[in-house]
């Protein structure tokens, strides 16, 4: 028996998210087996609209036989082989639902690099996400519900309320913070062990009502590279690459982290952090606004939108919203200034705009919770 969730999600990503076109060619990568019943919702919703699907399985678990004694050499010819791929392709979709998130938990710190460098970099950062109309998002499946530490069932609903919320509202809900933000030279972020400043003068900021991830809900700029000053300490955790990281302090001169340090992996956070220049210079900041995402679950995409957060990403900028920073990164670390977390205050141009997670000024009422309530 077919899903009505699943068909839902299904024509919202394809119809929505990246507007497929007859003709147009979508590239499916989908992660674990539970992802099958909605990759086939996609294959045949796209064969319907008068696209073409091509599918690959890139399971964490299969990448680990790839990238366990793999060379340099060998892992720039299969990059190579994908980001020709790639270029054939005029959308994106990846379903994410790996059974064990941890899979490459034990991979070399060379494999790590050579895998961002050859393959994330080109394939993804430079290619995908510059050229193609794409949309990423994880699938309710029970590793996934075990990081949430919720029963599957109950996680599948809160899921779907989630993914297939009307981001058409939340679009102009996100208006006046857009203008906002535009109009914005300093920001300053002050809580628990957090206190931070930068500009983001001059720096489009972008709204992501749900045409690139799945969940969406934030939105995002960048800081004036050299203008990061100050320290903050992120509470959620975070996974890089199969490698789980907790409570993460960076201190900022000039826009450079000179200082990192984790609860645990301080030594492997700062390798990551040495992968190559820009990866110590923040490519982005952002709010993070889907009313119904409220607590972190060791998903980027989930935790990067909860609402009440922010986040700042070390690494490579956005094409939308560049502020001259490249790196093979791009590594979104979130704050969460709820109550429940601790609390926090966000001001712009020394206006106090957020307190505890929520907003103050009358036009940005309609981004708390209770507005969509």
């Amino acid at each position: 028996m077919r899903d009505e969730r699943v068909i839902k999600l299904a024509h919202n990503l394809l119809t929505y998210s990246v507007d497929l076109q007859p003709g147009e060619k979508v590239y499916i990568e989908y992660k674990g087996d539970y992802t099958r019943a909605l990759l086939k919702e996609l294959i045949k919703k796209t064969v319907a609209l008068g696209g073409v699907p091509f599918w690959f399985d890139n399971d964490e678990s299969l990448q680990r036989r790839l990238l366990h004694g793999i060379n340099e050499e060998q892992m720039k010819a299969y990059g190579a082989i994908h980001l020709g791929l790639m270029r054939q392709m005029d959308a994106f979709l990846s379903i994410r639902g790996s059974d064990n998130p941890f899979d490459l938990a034990d991979l070399t710190p060379d494999a790590r690099q050579w895998n961002t460098v050859h393959f994330m970099k080109p394939v993804h950062l430079e290619q995908r996400v510059k050229h193609t109309k794409w949309a990423v998002l994880r699938y309710p499946n029970n590793s996934m519900a075990q990081l949430a530490e919720q029963p599957q069932e109950i996680f599948e609903e809160f899921y779907f309320q989630v993914c297939n919320l009307d981001y058409s509202r939340l679009s102009k809900a996100m208006d006046p913070l857009v203008r906002l933000m535009n109009d914005t030279n300093e920001v300053r972020l002050v809580g628990p062990g957090t206190h931070l400043r930068f500009s983001i003068k001059d720096i489009p900021a972008i709204k992501c009502d749900g045409r690139l991830n799945i969940p969406d809900g934030e939105i995002f700029t960048a800081p004036v590279r050299e203008s990061v000053e100050g320290h903050i300490t992120f509470n959620a955790p975070t996974m890089y690459q199969g490698q789980l990281f907790n409570d993460i302090s960076l201190r900022f001169e000039r826009g450079r982290v000179v200082e990192a340090t984790a609860s645990e992996g301080t030594e492997a956070l700062n390798k990551i952090l040495d992968t190559d220049d820009g990866a110590r210079y923040v490519g982005e900041f952002a709010f993070g606004l889907n009313p119904y995402i409220t607590t972190p679950m060791k998903d980027t995409l989930f935790d990067e939108k909860i609402r009440g957060s922010v986040h700042l990403a070390l690494g490579t900028c956005y094409d939308q919203a560049p502020n001259g920073n490249s790196s093979a990164i791009h590594w979104d670390l979130v704050l969460i200034q709820t109550p429940a977390h601790g609390g926090g205050e966000v001001f712009m141009d020394e206006k106090l705009v957020r307190r505890d997670g929520s907003f103050l000024p009358e036009d940005l009422l309609g981004l708390n919770p209770d507005a969509f309530d």
